[in-house]
C-alpha cells in the first residue's frame, strides 16, 4: 500500500486507532529501509505517550515477527511450548527448565538473549559452558527440535529483523519503557517460534524492570491480550525480584546451581519456580514434573542439549575450576540478627562491577566472577559469618562489591 507516513504518525499522535494494514506497511517499510530512523523514532514516541490497543499492539507484533524466519513446525508435530522472563538478578530458570519440558514430550524451541545492564542473559550463561555454540540456523534449530525436542539458540540475523533495528532505536530515543512497544517485542521473538503454549515469568521489584507489582501486571495483561489475537494460550505469573533468585550470581556459577536444580538439589526458591513455570505449560503433572528432576531424567537431557550444542557433559562437573576465579573471598557479617534484606538491584550492580555483565551490547563478560552462597532474608546470621562469597579478579574488585553488598544486605538484631 502507497503509506504516507507523517499522517500516520500524526493520527497516533492524536490518539487515534492504526489499522493492521497500516501498522504491517510501517514495519516493512522501516525494515527495508523506505522508513528512516527519524520518522521510526518519531512514531515509538508517539506509542509512548498515546499506548496502543490490544489489535494494534498484535497488528504490530505480528509484523514484526513476520519482518523474517519463523519456525516451521512439522504438521503432525507436539504441543511447542517455551517460557519467558523479564529478567533478574540470579535468574537461571530457563537452564533446567528447558530440558525438564522436554522430558514431558513437548518441543521447546527456546530462543534467549545476551544480558545487558544488571540483567543476567540465558546465552552469556550457556556460553561458560566450553564450547557450548549458541549460534546456530533455524535449519539446524528445526533438525535438533525434532531430534531431542529442545533447542536452546541466539536470535539469528534473519529472526524477527524488525525488532532488532526498532529495539536499538528505542534504546537511544527513550522509548524503550513503553508497554505496548515492550510486549511487541518480546511477543514477536516468541510468538515467531510458532507456539502453541507460552508462559511469562513477569518480575517486579529492585532486580527487575519493572519496579512495582502494578507495572508488572500491566504488561502482563498486555502480553495475554496479544496472546488471545493471535491464537497462541499465554499464561503470566508475577514473580517479586527483591532478592537474587537461588544463592549464586554470575554467569559460570548460575549454571552451577542450575545443574543442582536438575539434579533434585539446588535453592527451595528456584526448585519452585522452576515447577510453577513447567506445570502451566507441560503435559505433566507437578508431581511428575518433581520425578523427572528427582531422578536425574531431566539432568540427562541438559546433557543432550549440551552435546547437541557443541560442548562436552563431562565438563559441567568441573565448571567451579574450569572458570575459578583469582580471588574468592567470603564477605563477612557486619552484625549478628536476621537477614531481613538482600537487595536485588544492589546485588545486581556489584556483580555489572564484577564483570558478570555488560554496560554496551558489545562488552565481554567474565564468566567466573560473582557472588554464590548467598544468605537469604528470614535467615540468622553471627557477626563475622560470610553473607555471600565474592568471585573476584582481584582486590580492588572485591572492595568495590563490598561497598556495594553493605547496601545490599540489612540485619536486624
Amino acid at each position: 500500500m502507497n503509506l504516507h507516513v507523517p499522517t500516520l504518525i500524526g493520527r497516533k499522535r492524536d490518539g487515534k486507532h492504526l489499522p493492521a494494514d497500516e501498522i504491517r506497511a510501517l514495519i516493512d517499510g522501516y525494515v527495508s529501509g523506505e522508513v528512516p530512523d527519524y520518522q521510526m523514532s518519531a512514531f515509538a514516541m508517539a506509542v509512548f505517550f498515546k499506548g496502543m490497543n490490544a489489535a494494534e499492539t498484535a497488528a504490530l507484533t505480528r509484523s514484526m515477527l513476520e519482518s523474517g524466519d519463523t519456525f516451521d513446525h512439522p504438521r503432525s508435530h507436539p504441543a511447542v511450548v517455551d517460557k519467558h522472563s523479564t529478567g533478574g538478578i540470579g535468574d537461571k530458570v530457563s537452564l533446567p527448565l528447558a530440558p525438564l519440558v522436554a522430558c514431558t514430550g513437548a518441543w521447546v524451541p527456546m530462543v534467549s538473549g545476551r544480558g545487558l545492564g544488571i540483567t543476567g542473559g540465558t546465552l552469556d550463561k550457556l556460553e561458560s559452558i566450553p564450547g557450548f555454540n549458541v549460534s546456530i540456523s533455524l535449519d539446524d534449530a528445526q533438525r535438533q527440535l525434532s531430534k531431542i525436542g529442545v533447542v536452546m539458540m541466539g536470535q539469528t540475523d534473519r529472526f524477527c529483523p524488525a525488532d532488532k533495528k526498532l529495539y536499538s532505536l528505542r534504546d537511544v530515543t527513550g522509548t524503550v519503557p513503553s508497554i505496548p512497544l515492550i510486549t511487541a517485542s518480546i511477543m514477536s521473538k516468541k510468538l515467531a517460534e510458532s507456539l502453541d503454549k507460552l508462559v511469562l515469568d513477569v518480575k517486579f521489584g529492585s532486580g527487575a524492570f519493572m519496579k512495582t507489582e502494578k507495572e508488572a501486571r500491566q504488561l502482563a495483561d498486555a502480553m495475554i491480550a496479544v496472546g488471545k489475537e493471535m491464537n497462541v494460550e499465554v499464561h503470566a505469573l508475577l514473580n517479586p525480584m527483591s532478592e537474587p533468585l537461588g544463592r549464586s550470581v554470575g554467569n559460570a556459577l548460575e549454571v552451577i546451581e542450575s545443574i543442582e536444580c536438575l539434579e533434585g538439589g539446588g535453592p527451595d526458591d528456584l526448585r519452585k519456580l522452576v515447577l510453577d513455570l513447567a506445570e502451566k505449560i507441560s503435559p505433566a503433572s507437578r508431581k511428575d514434573l518433581e520425578a523427572l528432576l528427582d531422578d536425574g531424567t531431566a539432568r540427562k537431557k541438559f546433557d543432550e542439549i549440551v552435546s547437541a550444542h557443541g560442548a562436552d557433559p563431562k565438563d559441567l562437573p568441573n565448571l567451579a575450576e574450569i572458570h575459578e576465579a583469582p580471588l574468592i573471598r567470603e564477605y563477612p557479617a557486619p552484625d549478628t540478627g536476621t537477614v531481613v534484606q538482600v537487595d536485588a538491584g544492589m546485588v545486581g550492580q556489584a556483580a555489572l562491577q564484577l564483570g558478570a555483565g555488560r554496560s554496551r551490547a558489545n562488552d565481554a563478560v567474565n564468566f567466573a566472577v560473582g557472588f554464590d552462597q548467598i544468605v537469604k532474608s528470614g535467615e540468622p546470621i553471627h557477626q563475622g559469618a560470610p553473607l555471600c562469597r565474592v568471585h573476584a579478579n582481584d582486590i580492588v574488585d572485591y572492595e568495590m562489591a563490598a561497598a556495594l553488598l553493605d547496601k545490599a544486605f540489612k540485619i536486624d538484631p
